[in-house]
């Protein structure tokens, strides 16, 4: 066995102890000699410790992750992954307004406070639904266990068949509730959450939040027509083409994917930011 000086960080000088190392880390031996010839070698030795913390910074944001996603459903598990996994394209515009959100968000969770998100469009049947759906999916993955999503439009209609089609396809468990003209359906993303109750109302509906809460239009009418959304405390134009337009077509069923595909990679996106900035926080409050 060999004798190593180990060099014990966390004072003005480095601090010097004995230790015995198994003969095969002369290569350890080595290199510690060489940091320790001069203060420059220690700052070297310093930098590399630092980094180290780094990286686990990022191995922590990774523990969130699989661990978030530990009960989703079975079904959902293989979109979820490949949307997860596809961040990098979302575009570089898009990024400006959702690296907004991801810093309220952020904000407000690192205050201690409620992640209240409400997404509106025109009539609370498509866009807005997706939204919500996703967010709540993405926030679970990530570990974000006190942000909140919901929905409502400027009118009430109903939550559009199609709407539930499209992401029955992408494996959520939806179950109808109640029929009539505006029904209203359960979807489930994991097996340890409460479901989303789906269906049509005003945005300011009993069951939403009507203070203190982020506003995310996720269509361009309800954002003109609706100029103040009374009770939110910020505002995000995120619009989405309205998949509406291709009713009827054969094209439906591409549209209605597409625009499920893309909310829910922008809500990953938001969600992974704000992980991120969460974890940073936390690693220098350590330090």
């Amino acid at each position: 066995m060999n004798v190593v000086k180990t060099i014990v960080i966390g004072g003005p000088r480095s601090q010097i102890r004995n230790s015995k190392m198994p003969e095969n880390a002369d290569f350890a031996l080595r290199i510690l000699s060489l940091f320790r010839t001069s203060d420059f070698g220690f700052r070297i030795f310093r930098t590399c410790v630092v980094s180290i913390i780094a990286l686990c910074c990022a191995s922590c944001s990774a523990t969130h992750q699989s661990g978030g996603h530990a009960n989703l459903l079975r079904e959902l598990k293989p979109y979820v992954k490949e949307v997860a996994n596809e961040l990098e394209t979302v575009s570089a515009e898009r990024r400006e307004v959702l690296d907004k959100i991801a810093a309220d968000v952020a904000g407000r969770l690192e205050a201690g406070k409620r992640a209240d998100m409400t997404f509106i469009c025109t009539h609370n049947s498509r866009r807005s639904h997706m939204s919500q759906i996703w967010a709540a999916t993405a926030a679970y993955y990530y570990g974000l266990d006190n942000v909140h999503t919901y929905s409502g439009g400027t009118q009430a209609t109903a939550c559009n068949c199609r709407t539930v089609a499209a992401m029955r396809r992408v494996g959520f468990d939806i179950v109808d509730a109640t029929a009539g003209e505006n029904p209203i359906y359960l979807v489930r993303y994991a097996t340890d959450r409460p479901v989303i109750r789906a269906y049509s109302k005003f945005y300011n509906a009993d069951g939403n939040p009507r203070q203190d809460f982020m506003a995310l239009m996720t269509c361009s009418v309800a954002d003109k027509s609706c100029p103040v959304v009374q009770g939110a405390v910020s505002r995000y134009a995120i619009h989405y083409v309205d998949p509406r337009l291709c009713d009827d077509t054969p094209t439906e069923t591409t549209a209605y994917n597409e625009r499920c595909r893309e909310i829910a990679r922008e809500m990953f996106y938001i969600m992974a930011e704000v992980r991120k900035k969460l974890d940073v926080v936390k690693v220098a409050a350590k330090g």
